[in-house]
């Protein structure tokens, strides 16, 4: 990756190696004009819509994102004025794993496509894009509770367990998105990808703690309302960035539910509208949703819950003693008692241990190469557990630097061998180091014998804990899954570059407020030339209109925008709708 530009912004300079290897550079100057346009366009038409039924005050909110209907806004700009509420932003290439956005959210960093929809899709397009994330987000990071909310969603869905379908899911997600935004696209191509998704829903098998939790995240931070259920106002970024569902979702045939912790039983469709959305009636009520569901997750629950998560998971996971001993790798066994009670776990591969989520010094991936195996649970012969005992205790039953010692634990589980070494972390016991050591199943089997080398048995009578990827990432040097498929790039030929010039020219004119006799002229272009457009069109009668300037071109516009929708009535709404703030034009401030 190239040199790492953090904006200046605390945020974003506090992110981690592994989250910043999905960062590109914004590029600002490929945005053409008929991007901007695009952009102008939708945020007109959103606060022209969302004023109104919007949860906060929209032209505000975009302000103190450092946003404006005017322009794409610049990453620079918008790092500026999120900073000053604990925030940043980074540009990234489409969809990123859900694993990934989470954790970005925790750091407070709001994620942005740096792409933005074609004018075709101007209305919805399954893609992430800077409208999308910052037009939908950002504004209104600003109000503290929906912040927070955020901000813990991302710290829980860090350490949530996925599966390797939840992976395969997210690579047909992803698939889809780019190919819908590509403008030549074979259909058949199209409508594989949307099978291939359709299959991976319906073949998702028991749902995993994160296609749960990103259920709870689409209802809520993507597609939520607040307030009544017969007067909702929206919040989420899915509807604030969409000018057509927008307005949908609010008609009666789209049902409205009081939003609890069952919205985890609904899945959703990123490619159709929504047949229901959920209301919350303050934001204090998605935290208790959110924690409501977090105390069934493997990281609160561990045990034997989250061990099993873990073995099906089949990825790096953080599997924590009840001294605080983490010990991070690919779980692969573990052994259980009657009463369902973990007695031994088995990591392959390789493993690291740390406290407090940094690595303890000699025990990383490098050392446990080989992976990682250990006891858990209680002595035989002793109540209180052996994280707890002191030095003095542990001399008493004969553990001590250069002494040999057999432990028996209450499973059957035998460990004999000489001390090396007792590493204890805030008065708890975390690791024994043995040399010339056995370690023998209840059952007689060999689990660890003394030509393997030195054996490190972790301390804990119960496993408190399991989460999802490392405890320390840094040290590990953990590589977040990235897709190897980039977002979709257009090439233009002659003629669309000519089309460019013209938004190029159109949009000079109105912000300089000079040059107006060259409109009638670059409409004959439009009509001439690019007969299919529709946008700029609009947007040089706009001007006529507003400077009353040339009536004839005006009806002449009039008139070719009327054939359009004669005859592509898909584009009835959007003409209208862009004639309708021609004579209710927007306030600037």
């Amino acid at each position: 990756m190239a040199k790492f530009n953090d904006f200046n912004n605390p945020r974003v300079a506090a992110l981690p190696a592994h989250l910043k290897q999905f960062i590109v550079d914004q590029k600002y100057e490929h945005y053409t004009p008929v991007d901007q346009a695009v952009w102008r366009y939708v945020m007109r038409q959103n606060y022209s819509y969302l004023k109104d039924v919007a949860y906060y005050p929209y032209i505000p909110g975009l302000k103190k994102a450092g946003l404006t209907i005017e322009r794409i806004p610049d990453l620079k700009e918008m790092n500026d004025a999120l900073g000053k509420i604990g925030w940043g932003a980074v540009t990234v290439d489409g969809f990123i794993p859900p694993a990934a956005f989470m954790e970005y959210q925790a750091y407070r960093v709001l994620v942005i496509a740096a792409d933005i929809r074609q004018l075709k899709h101007i209305e919805y397009t399954p893609a992430p894009d800077i409208i999308h994330e910052s037009a939908g987000h950002a504004p209104i990071i600003a109000e503290k509770d929906y912040h927070e909310y955020l901000s813990y969603f991302g710290s829980i869905g860090s350490k949530a367990m996925f599966s390797a379908r939840d992976f395969d899911l997210y690579e047909a997600i992803r698939s889809l998105s780019i190919l819908k935004e590509m403008p030549d696209a074979d259909p058949d191509e199209i409508e594989e990808a949307e099978n291939m998704v359709a299959y991976c829903q319906q073949n998702l098998g028991e749902p995993s703690e994160m296609a749960l939790l990103s259920r709870l995240h689409w209802w809520t931070v993507e597609y939520g309302l607040i307030g009544s259920l017969d007067d909702p106002k929206i919040y989420g970024a899915g509807l604030l960035s969409s000018i057509g569902e927008s307005v949908t979702c609010m008609r009666p045939e789209v049902k409205k539910i009081w939003y609890t912790i069952d919205a985890i039983n609904y899945p959703y469709d990123i490619t159709k509208p929504q047949p229901q959305l959920f209301v919350t009636p303050n934001f204090q009520n998605l935290i208790h949703v959110l924690d409501e569901f977090a105390d069934t997750m493997s990281f609160r629950v561990g045990g034997e819950h989250g061990l099993k998560k873990a073995i099906e998971c089949k990825n790096t996971c953080t599997v924590v003693y009840s001294s605080g001993l983490q010990v991070s790798g690919t779980v692969t066994e573990v052994r259980l008692s009657e009463a369902g009670d973990p007695y031994y776990i088995r990591l392959s591969g390789p493993a690291a241990l740390a406290y407090g989520d940094k690595e303890i010094e000699g025990h990383g991936k490098a050392y446990h190469k080989d992976g990682f195996s250990s006891p858990v649970g209680r002595l035989s012969v002793y109540s209180k557990p052996l994280e707890d005992f002191e030095i003095g205790n542990l001399k008493d039953i004969g553990v001590e630097a250069g002494e040999t010692v057999l432990l028996e634990f209450e499973s059957g589980i035998r460990v004999s061998g000489k001390v090396e070494n007792i590493l204890t972390f805030d008065g708890k016991v975390q690791i024994i180091t043995f040399s010339d050591c056995s370690v023998i199943g209840k059952d007689g089997e060999t689990l660890f014998e003394p030509s393997w080398g030195a054996y490190d048995m972790a301390v804990g009578s119960k496993i408190t804990s399991v989460f999802c990827g490392a405890a320390d990432k840094g040290s590990f040097e953990e590589a977040v899954y990235k897709s190897s498929r980039g977002t979709y790039h257009p090439q233009y030929d002659l003629s669309t570059l000519a089309l460019h010039q013209i938004y190029q020219k159109v949009r000079d004119i109105r912000q300089s407020k000079g040059n107006e006799h060259l409109l009638p002229g670059l409409f004959e272009q439009i009509r001439k030339d690019h007969q299919d457009d529709w946008l700029c069109p609009i947007e040089i009668l706009e001007i006529l209109e507003q400077g009353n300037l040339y009536q004839e071109t005006a009806t002449l516009i009039r008139t070719f925008l009327q054939y359009k929708i004669q005859s592509n009535p898909e584009l009835r709404k959007l003409i209208s709708d862009g004639l309708y703030l021609i004579q209710h034009p927007i306030p600037q401030s």
